[in-house]
C-alpha cells in the first residue's frame, strides 16, 4: 500500500509541474517539420520504377511525385537492391517504400499498406516465337524464373505444385536479369506482375511475348511504411492524395502514359491472402 501511495505522489506531482507522459510520435509530422520524405526502392521494375540514362522514371516515381506534391513536401528517392528495401524500411533507415510491394496478409501484419497503385496478378512473358507456351499451364516441366523475394516467386512456386511435371523455378537478383537470361535462351519464361511482362512485351515484341491468362489470386502492389500508431497519420495523407488522383484523373493519365490502358484499381483496401 505504501508503494502504490509513493507512485501516486509522484504522479500527482508531475501533472502539477505540468509533466507528461512522451507524445507519440507522429512520422507525418516529422516529414513536414523536414520539409522531405524520403521514399526507396529497386529502380529495377520497369514500368514502375526504372533508371534511364541515369534518370530515375517511371509509374511509381511519377505518382509519389504528386503524393509528396499534396503533402506539401519535397521527395528525395533512394535506389537500393531490393533484398535490402524492406529490411531497411524496418531499420528506419527512411521513411517509406514507393516501390509496388504485393499485398499479402503475412505483409500486412508486418507493414502498414497504402491503397493499390498497380495490379499485381501474376503472369508469365516468353520468348517470341516460342510456340511450346501458349497458356500457363505450358510451363510444366520447363524453367522459369521469377525474383528472390518476391511475392510472385511464391505464385509460382505454388502454380508449379499444382502442375503435372514441376518448374525448375530459377531465382533472380531482379527481373532485368531474369528477362536476360529469358532473352539468350537460358530460361522458357519469366513469371511477375502483369503489367511488368506486358510492358516488356510491349517495349522488345520482337525478343518477348505476353503469355495469357494470368495466374493465381488477384494482387495488387502498394506502397508500405513502418507499421503501429507512428505512420498512421502518413498512411491516412497518401491515401488520401491518391483517392484525389482517382478522381481528378491524374492516376490514371500517368498508368496509361506508362502502360497505354490504366489498370481497375480499388480506393478501398481489399482483402489480402
Amino acid at each position: 500500500m505504501a508503494r502504490h501511495r509513493i507512485l501516486g505522489a509522484v504522479a500527482a506531482i508531475a501533472l502539477g509541474l505540468g509533466l507528461a507522459a512522451p507524445a507519440q510520435a507522429d512520422q507525418l509530422a516529422d516529414i513536414k517539420k523536414a520539409g522531405k520524405i524520403v521514399a526507396a526502392t529497386e529502380m529495377h521494375f520497369a514500368p514502375f520504377d526504372m533508371l534511364v540514362d541515369g534518370k530515375y522514371e517511371g509509374i511509381c516515381h511519377d505518382l509519389f511525385t504528386e503524393v509528396a506534391k499534396e503533402l506539401g513536401v519535397e521527395v528525395e528517392f533512394l535506389d537500393l537492391p531490393w533484398s535490402s528495401v524492406l529490411p531497411g524500411l524496418e531499420a528506419g533507415k527512411f521513411d517509406i517504400v514507393n516501390a509496388p510491394v504485393t499485398i499479402t496478409a503475412e505483409r500486412m501484419q508486418r507493414y502498414s499498406f497504402t491503397l493499390p497503385i498497380g495490379n499485381a496478378t501474376v503472369a508469365l512473358a516468353k520468348k517470341a516465337g516460342d510456340e511450346s507456351i501458349t497458356k500457363p499451364e505450358d510451363i510444366a516441366g520447363k524453367i522459369a524464373g521469377s525474383q528472390k523475394g518476391s511475392a510472385q516467386l511464391e505464385q509460382l512456386k505454388a502454380f508449379s505444385a499444382t502442375l503435372p511435371s514441376p518448374v525448375d523455378v530459377r531465382e533472380y537478383v531482379n527481373i532485368d536479369e531474369a528477362l536476360a537470361d529469358l532473352a539468350a535462351g537460358r530460361i522458357n519464361a519469366v513469371a511477375n506482375s502483369m503489367p511488368l511482362m506486358g510492358y516488356a512485351a510491349v517495349e522488345r515484341p520482337e525478343v518477348f511475348a505476353l503469355v495469357m491468362p494470368p495466374f493465381g489470386d488477384p494482387k495488387y502492389f502498394a506502397w508500405v511504411a513502418r507499421p503501429g500508431e507512428e505512420s498512421a497519420s502518413l498512411i491516412a495523407a497518401i491515401n488520401d492524395a491518391i483517392v484525389k488522383m482517382h478522381e481528378d484523373g491524374r492516376l490514371e493519365a500517368i498508368n496509361t502514359k506508362w502502360l497505354g490502358s490504366p489498370p481497375e484499381l480499388p480506393t478501398t483496401m481489399p482483402d489480402a491472402k
